[in-house]
C-alpha cells in the first residue's frame, strides 16, 4: 500500500492523525532537558493545527474561516521550526522526521489553498453585494 493511500482523505481526520503522530514523537523523545523543552513546544504547536481547523469549520464568515486557517498555518510553520531544531541538535535522526516534515508541507499547501479560496470568495461576495446595492440605487 502506498503512503498516499494510508493518508486520511478528510482534512479533519488528517489533522487529527498528524496530531497523534506528534504525540507519539514526543513520547519517544529522550528524557534530556533539551529534548523535553523542544518536545513540549512541538507537542503544543503540532497538536493545535487540528484545533484551528475545527474552529475554522465553525466560522461565521469567510473572513473568520480564513483567519482560523491562517492560525493553523502559523502553527504548522512553528512545528516545522521545532522539528528542524530536533534534527539539527541531533536529538532525532533526520530520517525519522522526514515523513512528518512532508506532511507539514502537504497540510500547508492544502490550508493555503483553502484560505485563499475563502478570502477570494469573501471578496467576490462583497463585490456582488455592492453591485446589488448600485442596482437598487438606480
Amino acid at each position: 500500500m502506498k503512503a498516499e493511500e494510508d493518508k486520511p482523505r478528510d482534512l479533519k481526520e488528517r489533522t487529527r492523525a498528524f496530531a497523534l503522530r506528534i504525540v507519539r514523537l514526543y513520547a519517544a523523545l529522550p528524557k534530556s532537558t533539551e529534548a523535553q523543552v523542544i518536545g513540549k513546544q512541538v507537542l503544543r504547536s503540532g497538536t493545535s493545527v487540528g484545533a484551528h481547523y475545527r474552529e475554522a469549520m465553525r466560522a461565521r464568515s469567510n473572513a473568520e474561516f480564513a483567519s482560523k486557517l491562517q492560525g493553523g498555518l502559523m502553527e504548522l510553520e512553528e512545528t516545522a521550526y521545532w522539528l528542524e531544531l530536533l534534527r539539527d541538535a541531533k536529538i532525532v535522526p533526520s530520517a525519522k522526521l522526514g515523513p512528518l516534515c512532508g506532511e507539514i508541507e502537504e497540510l500547508t499547501a492544502i490550508l493555503v489553498t483553502c484560505s485563499n479560496r475563502a478570502q477570494n470568495k469573501g471578496k467576490s461576495q462583497k463585490v456582488e453585494g455592492r453591485r446589488g446595492n448600485n442596482e437598487l440605487a438606480k
